[in-house]
């Protein structure tokens, strides 16, 4: 294999269709395109990292797609962001760095079954309704958690850009997402669903997390929202669906 080559994602013969087909999601959706896949090689041979004025510089690109390229990264979760404070006045530069190991090049964590359903029976021994509160604030917060590590300052996206990146975090983990607008309308789509058997034996539980992570996540990257799941693969949809209304 070529120095600066990543190595190929890990295939587990024990794959279901469902987690197979997110998988290859994940991984097409990162690098489905030549110039990103580039862009990728060439931040991980640079250890310090590199600006998007660097990546646009080196690949004769304007500083807005070269943007595009590396923010696609990092919400997939392939490169992390820090902020880099510039001397005298300014906003602070973003420098994006291969994530160590290249982690992120293999596929979505598997779900854990058994610890996803004794946590849900956990949560299901309360109050139904306080256990949907304690697991939409569960998702809320690693949603903003994803959301700092995507982008460290202040969430100042539009809507739509914030919305994509969302998607490509939750295809990352697994969902097969990808968002939707129509005129005011947002939505999210996710095609597959990571949590296996503990979501279709709690899916009040588990629909709860995924709404507060979505939640959670925009409101680090674009800022807070109300989000509704319309239909869930648990409940027996075909995909879930969450509407995302913004307060703006």
């Amino acid at each position: 294999m070529a120095a600066g080559t990543p190595s190929p994602p890990r295939f587990e013969a024990d794959l279901s269709a469902d987690e197979f087909s997110a998988a290859v999601a994940a991984v097409t959706s990162a690098f489905g395109d030549a110039t990103r896949r580039d862009v990728y090689l060439w931040v991980r041979e640079h250890e310090d990292g590199l600006t998007t004025a660097e990546v646009a510089e080196a690949f004769g690109l304007h500083p807005n797609v070269a943007r595009h390229h590396l923010e696609k990264l990092a919400g997939g979760g392939y490169l992390s962001v820090d902020l880099e404070r510039q001397e005298g006045a300014g906003r602070p530069s973003k420098r994006y760095r291969v994530i160590p190991h290249d982690r992120s090049l293999t596929f979505p964590p598997r779900r854990d079954d058994l610890l996803a359903i004794l946590l849900a029976r956990a949560l299901e021994m309360l109050d139904p309704a306080e256990a949907t509160v304690m697991a939409d604030r569960v998702g809320y917060e690693y949603g903003k958690t994803i959301a700092a590590r995507i982008d460290p300052s202040e969430g100042h996206r539009s809507v739509q850009t914030a919305l994509e990146t969302v998607a490509d975090a939750l295809t990352a983990h697994g969902f097969a997402a990808h968002a939707e607008h129509k005129g005011r309308s947002f939505r999210i789509v996710a095609e597959q669903c990571p949590y296996g058997g503990a979501a279709t034996r709690y899916p009040h539980v588990v629909c709860a997390v995924d709404r507060g992570l979505i939640r959670g996540m925009l409101a680090g990257l674009y800022g807070e929202t109300d989000t509704n799941l319309e239909e869930s693969r648990p409940e027996g949809d075909d995909h879930c669906v969450a509407r995302v209304l913004t307060r703006r």
